[in-house]
């Protein structure tokens, strides 16, 4: 076997355990992007845990072949300037980084996903991209919790100031 082959191998096992060990990946077209534009994507992914990568479209094909279920991943949908997002602990991470990029760089493309195993259009990824975050989510269940206990302790606080008042 050439060296060449064995590199390609190589590729193709490090895309396929890539996927199997992803919650959600992200195919994002960046084509128009400068150096430096790419170097601010690569890193806001960095922060969020995402693994950000660009690999020839034949070698994630064969990949998803490998992995299974992922049939999207063909000819038609992997075409042009793609690079990968790979989200490992939040399944959104991936999809809301590239959107809220986006909103800066128009010419950065959502094209297609998978998250938690399920196929996502590029629609769809943005709907996704609108969820609040897992964190998010808790502050504002802890922020309804807390309300009815901060309101009745004022009210406490008003009545006791009340009869202070009423005695003197």
């Amino acid at each position: 076997m050439t060296k060449a082959i064995e590199m390609k191998q190589g590729v193709v096992s490090e895309i396929s355990e890539k996927l199997q060990k992803s919650v959600s990946c992200v195919v994002v077209d960046y084509k128009g992007l400068t150096v430096e534009e790419v170097t601010e994507l690569r890193n806001k992914f960095r922060e969020a845990g995402v693994d950000y990568k660009v690999y020839k479209n034949t070698l994630v094909r064969r990949a998803a072949e490998q992995v299974g279920n992922m049939e999207q991943f063909d000819d038609v949908n992997l075409v042009g300037t793609n690079a990968i997002a790979f989200g490992y602990e939040d399944p959104v991470a991936p999809a809301k980084i590239v959107s809220e990029f986006a909103k800066t760089h128009p010419k950065l493309e959502l094209k297609m996903g998978f998250v938690e195993g399920e196929f996502y259009d590029s629609e769809k990824l943005k709907e996704l991209a609108e969820i609040p975050s897992r964190e998010e989510l808790i502050a504002k269940l802890l922020g309804s919790l807390k309300a009815p206990v901060s309101n009745f302790v004022y009210l406490l606080d008003a009545m006791i100031k009340k009869q202070e008042g009423q005695e003197a």
